[in-house]
């Protein structure tokens, strides 16, 4: 019998890079962490503040809405623990256990490294919040959630319109949270590389598995052609 040819996906997945670009990722967020605690934590930088500058002069009705659900959405119980069980849970049902697992993994170590790293840091907020927050401004955790499903779900779902749905998801949180006055953008720039970073290096060691899993109906009842028989 000879062997099954292997997945080249799954040869490319299984290959250093996503160790590589989740570290430099994550190295970055680390970086700009250190930038910020270098500066007593209190002062923004001057991107920072043109930024605010340009989104408050002028709040409009419609985007405050936008923002006060994105807040909802994305963070404390329901974007940090409901939704997220929810996707696991919906991944078991279409019978994908390893993407659920990686997943869940993913989103536990995500809240853990932004909790850690706010501790850590200590940064400020923003004085005209719209919405209280608790302490610790950098990086966002709302960003951070964001990214974190954005990516891991473009990873178990390899799609265009995945990947681009969940790019248009993480740029409204950001905005989001800089319109609510809860986050410098630095803030939301340091969420998006550390939620990102943190699903791209727990995807090397899933990479087999996960691509191994039947992606639909009929991945699953059709065998692949390179498949040889005895």
């Amino acid at each position: 019998m000879s062997e099954i040819n292997a997945d080249p996906a799954a040869k490319r997945v299984t290959n250093r890079w996503p160790y590589i670009s989740g570290g430099i990722a994550l190295a970055l967020g680390v970086v700009l962490a250190f930038l910020i605690a270098q500066r007593g934590n209190t002062l923004p930088f001057e991107l920072d503040s043109e930024w605010s500058e340009e989104v408050f002069e002028d709040r409009l009705p419609f985007l405050e809405w936008l923002s006060y659900g994105m807040n909802w959405i994305g963070g404390g119980i329901f974007g940090t623990y409901i939704l997220p069980i929810l996707i696991v849970i919906a991944l078991l049902l279409i019978k994908r256990p390893w993407a659920s697992l990686f997943f869940a993994v993913a989103s536990l170590v995500s809240v853990g490294v932004a909790q850690l790293l706010k501790s850590l840091v200590g940064r400020a907020r923003p004085e005209e919040m719209l919405v209280t927050s608790d302490f610790g401004s950098f990086p966002s955790g709302h960003v951070a959630n964001a990214a974190t499903m954005a990516v891991a779900l473009g990873i178990i779902f390899p799609r265009v319109w995945v990947w681009a749905a969940g790019t248009i998801w993480v740029a409204l949180m950001m905005f989001s949270r800089t319109y609510l006055g809860v986050h410098w953008l630095t803030d939301t720039i340091g969420g998006a590389l550390l939620g990102a970073g943190v699903v791209l290096i727990l995807w090397a060691p899933f990479a087999s598995r996960i691509s191994g899993e039947p992606r639909d109906k009929k991945s699953a009842a059709v065998p692949d052609r390179k498949e040889s028989v005895l």
